[in-house]
């Protein structure tokens, strides 16, 4: 490995003025180059398959009896909801319901965080929209002009989540998930009768482009009808969140150029002019390890982590409460969601196993073909596609912050630019899967749990202003089909989730005082 790279000091400069961590760069070119001496991710992989214990559909779990006791101890869990288990040859008998109560008084013990990303910018791109569907981009042109220009230069967290259908514009994502947060605190604090102790907090990861818009923007919450009352209620304000900001690195040389690669020193054909990139969210582990070690300082055990974009993306006690039963008895390091496939899901990450059967999430076309995985799919093999949501242990995050950002796996895609021909590298935060010797795999229903949004168009597809695709015949029917199962999804969440109801043809927010008489977790029915 080469380690006497020298840089010119004029390329030190402009990389640093724009913001780049010259050491990090660095060292993703040096493991890179170990990467490459030692071949790695060169076996074959297959899928899971039928009866894969790894897979979980939370419907029922079975734990040894004194396990259970230690588990309820530990994390100081009533003796009311042991007595309520049903116990057999000495096993107790989890039911949805027993998971649901348990993992609402998991709550003090853990937290909930957002990786934000960049800008909107891409997302409110007319070009890059179109190309989902001209047709349904005709059809949405007026609505979706109407909102783009919003989308320019401002976080997707603060942009609608949803739009109603007249067309007119929703809560945000940040704003849903805080008022989320915030149902859940308040369900916790109906069930326990306990109105002090520290429960859910928020953290998120940021970057220098989102970062003090996201504060302003968290300034005004604090107020919003969706989030005030609660916030005086349940003594928790997600607007508070704990934070830090992700840095950019250098780009990389073009594949072109041949290999080791080097840092990208002619942007747009000038000497030594460098371009600083984000390095992916998978950062998030060293960017956040001050906020991780907080957390965990605090008291917090477990913490869920995901996009800003997936309006599914929320707390699910019913899976939190099995994941921390099998931390608890099995040492499971993480649980990870995973949706099974639709026919237009034809691209994305999918869950794999390598030669030793170990698991990790690879990109269909990349890591396995289309045809190699349609034909494990008519063996009986699960065919389930990553939904970008986690729930770890922090006990394993913090005794590992220091090993994770140097063995998670450096993406590398080559760029042809304005700037020129360069090469991006990034870390994706779910292929930490492949690092873990027990991790949880969640079967989740995709219209429930994976609503994202990567482009603006596809928010209007879930959203009840998607509805003007029913009678649409030039839109494609993958397309129309598609947006009726979102929408259906969308709609649960917005009532059942987030506490809205339908009124005058929008929704709105369900008051206080609606919210303590329906989300009374004594009164909820399985």
């Amino acid at each position: 490995m080469n380690t006497s790279i020298q840089l010119h000091p004029d390329l030190i400069a402009d990389l640093e003025r724009q913001g780049a961590d010259i050491k990090r760069t660095m060292q993703v070119l040096s493991l890179l180059e170990t990467a490459a001496l030692q071949d790695e991710e060169s076996g074959p992989v297959t899928l899971p398959k039928e009866g894969d214990s790894r897979i979980a559909d939370l419907k029922t779990l079975s734990v040894k009896v004194k396990a259970t006791e230690d588990f309820f101890a530990r994390y100081n869990i009533p003796k009311s909801l042991f007595e309520k288990l049903t116990i057999n040859d000495g096993n107790c008998i989890f039911t949805e319901q027993n998971l649901y109560s348990i993992g609402i008084y998991l709550y003090p013990y853990t937290a909930y965080g957002v990786l934000n990303g960049g800008s909107a910018t891409t997302y409110g791109d007319s070009k890059k929209n179109q190309a989902l569907s001209q047709a349904a981009f005709e059809l949405f042109r007026e609505d979706f002009l109407a909102q783009a220009e919003q989308c320019k230069n401002n976080p997707k967290g603060i942009t609608s989540a949803y739009f109603e259908a007249d067309g007119s514009a929703g809560p945000s994502f940040l704003l849903l998930k805080m008022r989320s947060l915030l149902i859940h605190a308040l369900e916790y604090r109906l069930l326990s009768g306990d109105y002090s102790k520290p429960i859910l907090p928020f953290f998120q990861m940021t970057s220098d482009s989102t970062d003090e818009k996201l504060r302003a923007a968290y300034d005004q919450y604090r107020n919003n009808p969706l989030l005030a009352e609660l916030i005086e209620k349940t003594g928790v304000d997600p607007t508070q969140p704990l934070s830090a900001k992700q840095g950019l690195i250098g780009a990389l040389t073009h594949s072109s150029e041949g290999l080791p690669r080097r840092i990208f020193d002619h942007a747009y054909g000038i000497p030594n002019r460098g371009l600083a990139l984000p390095g992916g969210h998978g950062e998030n582990f060293r960017v956040l390890a001050p906020v991780y070690r907080e957390l965990y300082d605090r008291g917090v055990r477990f913490i869920y982590l995901g996009n800003v974009d997936n309006s599914g993306y929320t707390i699910d006690p019913v899976e939190l409460a099995y994941f921390a039963l099998k931390n608890h008895t099995e040492g499971s390091e993480a649980a990870f969601e995973f949706s099974w496939r639709t026919p237009v899901d034809v691209k994305g990450g999918i869950l794999v196993q390598n030669e030793s059967g170990k698991l990790t999430v690879g990109e269909l076309g990349q890591r396995i073909s289309v045809t190699r995985m349609q034909e494990e799919e008519s063996q009986g093999a699960h065919v389930l596609f990553n939904c970008a949501t986690g729930l770890f242990s922090l006990d394993y995050l913090v005794k590992n912050l220091d090993a994770i950002p140097n063995k998670l796996p450096i993406r590398v895609s080559d760029q042809d630019k304005e700037a020129g021909k360069y090469a991006q590298a990034e870390q994706t935060t779910w292929e930490i899967l492949a690092l873990m010797n027990n991790p949880q795999i969640i079967a989740v229903q995709k219209n429930r749990r994976f609503i994202a949004a990567k482009m603006l168009l596809e928010t209007f597809f879930a959203s009840p202003r998607g509805n003007i695709l029913d009678q649409a015949p030039e839109v494609e029917i993958e397309i129309k089909e598609t947006s009726k199962n979102l929408r259906k999804g969308l709609e649960e969440l917005l009532v059942h989730e987030f506490g809205l109801v339908q009124h005058n043809g929008r929704h709105r927010p369900q008051s206080l005082s609606e919210l303590v008489e329906k989300r009374n977790p004594a009164k909820i029915k399985f």
